[in-house]
């Protein structure tokens, strides 16, 4: 199955191999570092890992009410623990294979998990931009693997590292047009975490759309006389998604540049020639209702995943497994503007200077009226959000653990007037995102892409950093940074962030005066 996903060459292979080797080196001593000074479980683990133990044991039945995610990564473990066997075997005899799910054992899963993310992630890479330096795609990809809050829990019983790894195999598969195997993959990712149903069908909305943009697929165009099928007119974009909708006007330096471009327009279909939302909305309806049955037999698998989440949701009675009365949802619309924020400061080189700012603010200005019509709405949303849907979940506010917990005093409750003040930073960071995913893709991806965010975020009431990884990933993977200086500027981000989270996880434990034991800072 690797292989199909991978795909081969040599040069991809000398590619991952320096990948492994540089996520591996920071990965082992960190595992040996957290497991020396935290060997026991800790936050979450104390749930995860007797859980893990019990399925070790072969006790299936068991389950802890308090677990909330589906048992995909106790499964996991026991393919991961069958696999250490024999090594283990020859350096330690142990007493039975449940000795073998020890704290570290089970963290070290995580560890593997985190390697296989990396060659992911470069896969993706390479196959998004094909005429990528494979230097710089090794390069870009460690960086993406220092990303703080994915690091951090690489070294702890999480299922979030598992997660992220099933959505990206799920996502390189459907890229390579390797449907069925991508469905699987996403029933898997489903299985280890429930929202990752939202990411099965952004995976299969987008492979349906490259589908039917495919250079080679027939065009469905509308004329006077009608529906009529005719041999498209492959047209090259810069963008990552077929060019089939966007013909953008370009500058020339010469009278045979004007021309060839004008012939192109005049010979292609009526419906390429904007690269408004509306067209490509019409022309993937219209091809979509001339492919349904190719699109439902490629798809298919897809929707029968789907079908069956629903049949559990429908008998649980609830998305979640455990703890439903903590865990209800809630319209808590601010959370998509807290993604906005967080994922643009982890990528501050590219949207937080004063080039970046003086770019946008010019876009804005050549696109008026409308782009102030937008810049207005997002605002305005942004006000309604924090004003009427902005929950302060109990968890949030007992837990001193959590950075969120710091972050939710000291600067968004600091006054009662800093949530508004915040407001225009969350507009400004949506609307810089989009901006640069516009130069390089279509704008039904970027709103499939929000769309598929707001579903995963806006039910969550509880803030968690942690639930913003996965939408960073494709968020970072398509925004296709070419500025050296930018992947650089966030690997130094991303190191100074790590290092301190690890120092005060393993060096700063402090005491609860209503509860024994040591407490740790985490994300």
């Amino acid at each position: 199955m690797w292989t199909i996903i991978a795909g081969s060459g040599s040069c991809k292979e000398m590619g991952r191999m320096a990948v492994a080797a540089m996520v591996s080196s920071w990965v082992i001593p960190i595992i040996i570092m957290v497991n020396r000074f935290v060997p026991e479980p800790y936050m979450d683990e104390i749930f995860h890992i007797p859980q893990a133990q019990q399925y070790c044991k072969g006790n299936f039945k068991s389950w802890d009410p308090m677990i909330t995610t589906p048992p995909g990564l106790y499964y996991l473990s026991l393919a991961h623990v069958a696999s250490l066997f024999p090594g283990m075997w020859c350096v330690q005899a142990a007493s039975s294979v449940s000795d073998m799910c020890s704290t570290a054992v089970l963290r070290s899963m995580n560890g593997i998990l985190a390697v296989i993310c990396s060659i992911l992630v470069y896969d993706i890479l390479t196959h998004l931009r094909p005429g990528l330096d494979k230097r710089k795609a090794t390069l870009y990809t460690v960086v993406i693997a220092l990303y703080p809050v994915h690091w951090f829990f690489t070294f702890l019983y999480y299922t979030d590292v598992a997660s992220v790894a099933a959505v990206l195999a799920m996502y390189l598969a459907c890229l390579k047009k390797h449907y069925l195997i991508s469905s699987m993959l996403g029933a898997l990712a489903v299985f280890i975490r429930q929202t990752n149903v939202i990411w099965m069908l952004f995976v299969a909305c987008t492979g349906a759309i490259n589908f039917l943009l495919a250079p080679n697929r027939k065009d469905i165009q509308l004329n006077d006389a009608g529906l009529s099928i005719r041999k498209s007119i492959q047209l090259t974009d810069n963008r990552s998604v077929p060019g089939y909708l966007n013909l953008r006007k370009r500058k020339s330096s010469g009278a045979m540049n004007v021309a060839s471009h004008s012939m192109s327009v005049m010979n292609t279909s009526s419906l390429t020639h904007s690269s408004g939302l509306f067209d490509e909305f019409s022309t993937i309806f219209f091809r979509l209702w001339h492919l349904k049955w190719e699109i439902l037999l490629q798809f298919g698998p897809f929707l029968l995943v789907l079908l069956a989440f629903v049949t559990f949701v429908l008998w649980n009675g609830s998305i979640v497994l455990g703890a439903k009365e903590a865990h209800s949802i809630s319209p808590h619309f601010a959370q998509i503007m807290y993604f906005s924020l967080v994922t643009a400061l982890a990528m501050a080189p590219l949207h937080f200077t004063l080039g970046r700012a003086k770019v946008l603010c010019r876009t804005l200005w050549r696109m008026r009226p409308m782009s102030f019509i937008k810049g207005l709405v997002v605002l305005l949303a942004g006000f309604l959000a924090v004003h009427f849907f902005s929950i302060a979940h109990p968890y949030l506010l007992a837990d001193n653990r959590h950075y969120t917990f710091y972050v939710w005093r000291k600067v968004m409750r600091a006054h009662w007037s800093m949530k508004y003040i915040l407001v225009p930073f969350y507009a400004y960071s949506w609307l810089s995102i989009c901006s640069n995913l516009g130069k390089v893709q279509k704008n039904i991806w970027i709103l499939v892409f929000f769309c598929a965010s707001a579903a995963v975020l806006i039910p969550a009431p509880l803030i968690e950093f942690r639930y913003f990884t996965i939408p960073f990933f494709f968020l970072i993977l398509h925004s296709q940074i070419k500025d050296d200086k930018s992947w650089f500027l966030m690997g130094i981000l991303y190191i100074v962030v790590n290092t301190f989270t690890m120092l005060m996880f393993l060096f700063r434990p402090f005491h609860w005066d209503h509860e024994p034991g040591i407490q740790r800072f985490i994300w």
